[in-house]
C-alpha cells in the first residue's frame, strides 16, 4: 500500500527520472561486465577501463563504447 502511494505522489517527472536512472544503471553494468569479461591487446587496458567506468560516471561508459571496443583483441 505504501509503495503505491509513493508512486502516485511522484508524478510523471519522477517516474521518468526513475526509468532513466534504471536504464543508465543497466547500461553502466553492461559496460563494466563487458570490460571484465573481455581480453585486451594490453592487459593494463582492462584496469584502466574499469577505473574510467567507475569514476567517470557519465562519460566513462560512453567513452568505452566509442573507443574501448577497438582496444580489444579480435578472435578470428
Amino acid at each position: 500500500m505504501m509503495t503505491v502511494l509513493f508512486f502516485m505522489n511522484m508524478g510523471l517527472g519522477g517516474i521518468v527520472f526513475l526509468l532513466l536512472s534504471l536504464a543508465y544503471l543497466a547500461f553502466w553494468i553492461y559496460c563494466l561486465v563487458d570490460v571484465i569479461r573481455s581480453d585486451f591487446k594490453d592487459q593494463n587496458m582492462k584496469i584502466i577501463w574499469v577505473i574510467i567506468i567507475l569514476f567517470a560516471h557519465i562519460i566513462g561508459p560512453l567513452a568505452y563504447l566509442a573507443i574501448g571496443k577497438s582496444t580489444k583483441t579480435s578472435i578470428t
